[in-house]
């Protein structure tokens, strides 16, 4: 078993290490914030991520998994060194590299000789050499190994993924981190850095692609009469095809999906080619935004200004606490700049959002519908499905649902004389 150093605890970097110390390695996670590292130590896991919280009090149990302030610290004694620092999104659409750079530089002095440095990290084409640069050390190997982690099920992502993509132009380094995935069952592609780094951008592309056109064809499906969920169906039964990232919604978001599209459009401007293709996607994606906002307007009428709005789901999926580009908070700004009063609940969301400081956040789903004159659903938490029909349309002053996750039962609804409007139905 190696030695881990995993630089930043943010959800890559804790799921990372968590993960490496249940497959038995030593595994210490550095971040700069006292307070978190405190925390964690205690096993107190700060995001809501499915089985993150036991897999982190075992490894603490097992003196496997450990947390320190500071990279250098993390890094004096170890083999293979994660960065898994934050790549934000420049004004001009780029990965901003600063984070990766500064983490690099911070351990550079301190890599034992044969080190091996880690991208973990979301970078661009190029990224393995800027850390080897940074780094200065002849003696130390930078290596790529993109992660493909969905939140909600990044446990189960790492221990039991499609694939584990090395890119290292150091063959011995690209084997000696596959080593480290031997408990896992899963084919391991080696190929040169870029080729890694630009894997992984075009994975997240292809599935945002893949939601702007299924939300296209809902569009599509309203305008014409049919039925998306069937259309869902008959596709998905093509292997060519599948059914996942078919679900139609109020548009997609998240941490990655928003960032990496932009970002792979920007690297393809820089080498000189014009990917119009993702702009289009982009583009689809912000129109079904503003289609999802209008059908909630036409709900509350011509005059909407001061009307109110009840909301079931903010995170921008269910499974996680994530606000992050969601679609949800998408939606809600668009009525919230005409008038619209708008009260919220999400059952990971607890407390007021600073930069939404117009929006009411409930304590309950029922809190949250009282006196309003429409429900939107935006975040497909399962429990919506299940909640008081007949409490709700008690609660509302208007029977209006706006279903832009097609989670409700529509017939039920209708049988309780609220009026029913789904996403491609």
């Amino acid at each position: 078993m190696a030695r881990i150093a995993v630089i930043g605890t943010g959800y890559v970097g804790l799921t990372t290490g968590a993960c490496f110390a249940h497959l038995g390695h030593d595994v210490v996670c550095a971040d700069i914030d006292e307070e978190k590292v405190a925390r964690l130590s205690r096993g107190e896991v700060p995001i809501v991520e499915h089985g993150l919280e036991r897999l982190v009090t075992e490894g603490l149990g097992s003196g496997r998994l450990s947390f320190v302030l500071g990279a250098a610290g993390a890094s004096k004694d170890c083999e293979f060194h994660y960065l898994c620092v934050p790549t934000p999104q420049s004004e001009d659409g780029s990965a901003d590299l600063s984070y990766l750079q500064a983490a690099a530089a911070e351990i550079s002095s301190v890599l034992p000789p044969r080190s091996v440095v880690v991208n973990k990290s979301t970078v661009p084409v190029g990224s393995a050499e800027v850390v080897g640069r940074v780094l200065g050390r002849s003696d130390v190997s930078v290596v790529s190994n993109p992660e493909f982690l969905r939140e909600g099920s990044a446990v189960d992502d790492f221990l039991h993924p499609d694939r584990i993509v090395i890119g290292s132009n150091d063959q011995e380094a690209a084997i000696r981190v596959a080593g480290l995935y031997t408990k896992v069952r899963a084919p391991i592609m080696v190929t040169d850095p870029i080729s890694a780094e630009t894997i992984k951008y075009a994975a997240n592309a292809f599935l945002a692609s893949k939601l702007s056109f299924i939300n296209a064809v809902a569009n599509l499906c309203e305008a014409v009469g049919a039925d998306v969920n069937d259309v869902v169906l008959g596709m998905g039964y093509d292997h060519r095809i599948g059914k996942e990232f078919l679900h139609p919604g109020p548009g997609w978001g998240g941490s990655c999906f928003p960032k990496d599209t932009v970002a792979l459009a920007r690297i393809a401007e820089d080498a000189g080619y014009d990917f119009s293709f993702l702009r289009e996607v982009l583009r689809v994606n912000d129109e079904q935004f503003d289609r999802t906002a209008q059908k909630v307007l036409d709900a509350l009428g011509p005059e909407p200004a001061g009307k109110r709005a009840g909301v079931w789901g903010l995170t921008f999926k269910a499974g996680t606490d994530d606000l992050r580009q969601s679609p949800s908070l998408e939606v809600i700004k668009r009525l919230i700049a005409l008038g619209v009063e708008v009260h919220a609940y999400d059952p990971a969301v607890k407390g007021p959002i600073a930069d939404l400081p117009a929006l009411n956040v409930s304590t309950d789903p029922y809190a949250a519908v009282k006196e309003a004159e429409v429900l939107v659903v935006l975040t497909e938490w399962d429990e919506f499905r299940w909640l008081d029909l007949d409490q709700v349309a008690e609660q509302m002053s208007e029977l209006a649902v706006i279903d832009a996750r097609n989670i409700l039962d529509g017939h039920a609804l209708r049988r309780r004389g609220f009026s029913y409007r789904g996403t491609g139905r």
